[in-house]
């Protein structure tokens, strides 16, 4: 386990152009580790990222959303300037969604990962999940991703199925949390 996290320190915070630097920084790590994920995300944080951060905070309130998504906002966990990690919350789900992706997203920069930054994230985004009228969050992982297993049930996730996901190309596990 890494150093203890200081919840004080942590700044959960809307994507900003003022920390381009770091968050190319966060991204750049994550892709480094082999995350298929961020694929796209790479490019476009490379390509413009003035756009980047306009595209979140308009799919944020609904603006410009490509056919058949849904509007969702996202954070970054900032920590003494570094971005630590990010998350997103969806406010609605699609029947893709239902399958693969849920409400909740969050990943840690891999030299900061086991020190409690995906619960807090998590934590916070069912926080705002709350506040938006929603009574319970679906996350899915990876069914080999034990890690995000078990933050999703240190916060209250229960196993609500596990299947393969045509969409992941992998077995997905679906986790709902009662708020």
């Amino acid at each position: 386990m890494g150093a203890a996290m200081n919840e004080l320190d942590l700044q959960l915070i809307e994507p900003s152009e003022s920390l381009r630097d770091e968050y190319i920084g966060f991204v750049n790590e994550i892709h480094e580790a082999g995350d298929p994920y961020i694929a796209n995300e790479w490019e476009e944080v490379h390509r413009d990222f003035s756009a980047f951060v306009r595209r979140l905070r308009n799919h944020a309130l609904g603006v410009d959303l490509p056919e058949g998504w849904i509007p969702a906002s996202s954070y970054w966990l900032v920590r003494q300037g570094r971005v630590v990690g990010a998350c997103g919350l969806r406010h609605a789900l699609t029947e893709f969604l239902r399958d693969f992706g849920g409400h909740v997203t969050y990943g840690v920069r891999p030299s900061e990962r086991r020190k409690g930054y995906a619960t807090f994230m998590l934590r916070a985004m069912m926080n705002k999940s709350k506040t938006m009228g929603m009574d319970r969050v679906l996350l899915t992982c990876d069914a080999r991703n034990v890690t995000s297993a078990k933050v999703i049930m240190k916060c209250g996730g229960l196993l609500d199925s596990e299947s393969f996901s045509p969409a992941a190309g992998r077995v997905t596990r679906r986790y709902w949390i009662d708020l």
